[in-house]
């Protein structure tokens, strides 16, 4: 009876288990279909809203197509004529802005399956196309996928000015002139001006996705906000070139034909002048202070001037009115809902439990984290530092692995500027500091990587440039620990100025046992400027600190299922914008427009301003309040009655088992890329412009074949 009651339950046992693992597979397959649902309907929004922008500049477009459209919706009594806009340009962007949240989400709740040869050749046909091709000073490195889309962007711009200056040249003849009106080349000025100004609202269409550093536009092809920096900056010169154009050619057509007195216009209901001008002051500030002999040795003048684009973008709306301006606006309506939840994560002060200063002029600063908060490796984190400066925040890279240790998040500052030198400083001069206010943004990296597909991978490092690798390092050692992955095999160069700087070596790992019982690791060390060590890399100081009851944890500001989050702060904040839109045109705007005067225009472009902040912050607000009482409030007890995980390096076994150390040389990178060994070899830098353009041109396009270039940007 015994056995054959064991027997019942070994097979109610199996059952249940079976029950168990259709129930996942079910699950799994009904996400798996979700995604591709979402990604066809991704392809569809895009392929659409790239045949808008190309026939936007056609007499097609302008004559039937947005005719027709005004016909239907521009005779609205609850839109009007901005409803064609917010249909045609900004619905789909927040649409595909939240269908890739939820995509986001859902490939995040699906189990990561190991990499195997079929998956690793199925990647590797696309490996080609992240390869180097351009390494030029003024564009940086440009991979072959950047230099398609740079291609097809700049054939926009090109299409779209051939359009308009042919309809210029058309339809400007000496004998559709009047007698008494401008000359030729004054009335062709006049209309060559508008149509710069409107082939630079293309490119302002597209500034403001780059720099949402929570996007999940950028996440879902796999960009960051750091990698997607150098697109801004292009994005930004070709906007001002623009824009810089249409105000000179408006300037030169104005005294030409005695009207000087247009600058300062402000048209009640149509174009205003002034506003115009006050916004190319401001882009033209902003522009000044972005060029790099100037952003590098006056960073501060160069951060505080950037805070000018919501002078910018206020007085751009003022200048063509509302209408029009929804054309460039969805980048910018993602862009502020970013920037608010930064500002609602920014506004408490964090846990810093220690700090460890090295040798090398170099301060770890040790956080607590909620368990809960993971991010991949190669992650940043925006700090602020009330007692340096209020106002500034500066981008670290976090050398911790959330894996690894799930209480704790350490960033690596190296003693460069201004702020990080009175840090430094601080930290360094004192024996004991009990408390240090700290508030940060982030993290904010890639949504996910795949260093596990190469057979080994190569990191080059110039100073601080070590950083990112570090956190790689040790998330692939957790991954190794956990014996479900095959690490690849991992080598480091590393060159440093001094030998002060190996210190920053010992932050690498907990301690070389570890290190040789689960990851392959081989550092080669190059120091420059010295032939001996002149420098006790044993000295490092280390500070605690007594963090306030009102200090936390430094947790995700929508929770756990923050992208899911992002999407309904999108949804739900467009549906009420235009809800509130809909209200006050009905009721306000409308009977004022259909009496003899017409509704002024900055006072409509004010209205959707405010509707739009309106929804922003309410919906933010909200979001945010609820993940803190239904999942914060109960974690943070949790957190603070945990002490934050200190890992502390062994330097005395790790240099010399693992690390050759080479002195007064720098490191023959073409020797030791070329020939190595393996299908896929990960080649991975950051440091010194010099040395990521070097080994760019080592994994250029049409060289060895295994090498893969992983680009690591970071632009600051």
């Amino acid at each position: 009876m015994a056995a054959r009651g064991r027997l019942v339950v070994a097979r109610g046992n199996r059952s249940f288990s079976s029950i168990i693992r259709k129930y996942s597979l079910k699950r799994e397959t009904n996400k798996k279909v979700i995604k591709n649902v979402i990604k066809l309907l991704t392809m569809v929004i895009l392929m659409g809203t790239v045949v808008i922008w190309i026939m936007m500049p056609t007499s097609t477009y302008k004559k039937i197509w947005l005719k027709s459209m005004r016909a239907k919706l521009g005779k609205s009594i609850y839109f009007g004529k901005p409803g064609v806009n917010l249909l045609v340009y900004m619905f789909p962007m927040i649409l595909l802005a939240s269908l890739g949240s939820i995509y986001l989400h859902l490939k995040k709740q699906t189990r990561v399956n190991q990499f195997n040869r079929m998956d690793r050749k199925k990647i590797d046909k696309f490996g080609a196309l992240k390869r180097p091709m351009l390494v030029k000073a003024g564009l940086g490195i440009v991979t072959v996928t950047e230099v398609m889309f740079l291609m097809m962007f700049m054939a926009l711009l090109l299409w779209s000015l051939a359009n308009y200056f042919y309809h210029t040249f058309v339809t400007i003849t000496p004998q559709s002139l009047p007698t008494d009106g401008d000359n030729l080349w004054q009335a062709r000025l006049d209309s060559i001006a508008v149509r710069l100004g409107l082939t630079g609202n293309i490119c302002l269409g597209f500034l403001f996705y780059p720099v949402a550093r929570g996007s999940s536009l950028l996440a879902a092809v796999g960009l960051t906000s750091e990698s997607s920096t150098k697109y801004h900056i292009w994005l930004g010169n070709l906007v001002m070139t623009l824009f810089t154009s249409h105000g000179l050619c408006y300037c030169i057509y104005w005294i030409s034909t005695n009207q000087v007195s247009q600058m300062l216009e402000w048209d009640r209901t149509g174009i205003s002048h002034l506003a115009g001008e006050i916004a190319l002051v401001a882009g033209l500030l902003m522009w000044a202070t972005t060029f790099p002999a100037i952003r590098r040795r006056f960073f501060e003048v160069f951060f505080y001037t950037h805070y000018l684009y919501m002078v910018f973008m206020l007085f751009f709306v003022f200048h063509v009115g509302i209408s029009y301006a929804l054309i460039s606006f969805p980048g910018f309506y993602i862009f502020m809902v970013d920037r608010f939840l930064r500002f609602l994560q920014s506004r408490n002060n964090v846990k810093l439990v220690s700090a460890r200063v090295l040798p090398c002029e170099t301060v770890e600063l040790n956080f607590s984290k909620n368990p809960m908060l993971m991010y991949s490796p190669t992650s940043i984190l925006f700090v602020n530092i009330p007692s340096i400066s209020k106002l500034q925040w500066h981008p670290f890279t976090i050398t911790s692995s959330s894996k690894l240790e799930p209480k704790k998040l350490s960033v690596m500052i190296k003693s460069q500027g201004k702020w990080s030198s009175k840090l430094h400083h601080m930290l360094a001069s004192s024996n004991q500091i009990d408390h240090l206010a700290v508030s940060v943004e982030g993290p904010y990296g890639p949504a996910s990587t795949d260093y596990l597909r190469h057979d080994s991978l190569v990191m080059v490092s110039g100073g601080s440039g070590i950083t990112p690798f570090i956190s790689i390092i040790r998330d692939l050692l957790y991954v190794s620990s956990t014996n479900a992955y095959k690490t690849p095999k991992i080598t480091l160069i590393c060159a440093f100025k001094n030998s002060s700087d190996l210190s920053m070596l010992n932050l690498i790992l907990p301690n070389s046992t570890e290190i040789s019982s689960f990851i392959d690791i081989q550092i080669k060390a190059f120091v420059t400027r010295e032939k001996v060590s002149t420098c006790n890399m044993n000295i490092i100081k280390t500070l605690s600190f007594k963090p306030y009851v009102s200090d936390q944890p430094i947790s995700p500001i929508l929770g756990p299922n923050s992208w899911l989050w992002l999407a309904t702060i999108l949804s739900s904040s467009f549906m009420i914008f235009i809800i509130i839109i809909a209200i006050i045109s009905r009721y306000h705007i409308y009977p004022i427009d259909q009496s003899s005067k017409e509704y002024t225009s900055a006072y409509t472009s004010l209205i959707y301003l405010l509707a739009i902040s309106i929804s922003v912050v309410a919906t933010s607000t909200v979001a945010m309040l609820c993940n803190k009482k239904s999942y914060f409030k109960g974690l943070y007890q949790n957190v603070d009655a945990l002490s934050p995980l200190m890992i502390e390096s062994s330097p005395d076994q790790l240099l010399p088992e693992f690390t050759n150390i080479h002195y007064g040389e720098r490191p023959n990178l073409n020797k030791l890329l070329v020939g190595l060994k393996g299908s896929s070899v990960g080649v991975l830098v950051c440091g010194p412009r010099k040395m990521r353009e070097e080994v760019a041109k080592i994994c250029s396009f049409g060289s060895a074949a295994n090498l893969q270039f992983e680009s690591i940007s970071f632009n600051w």
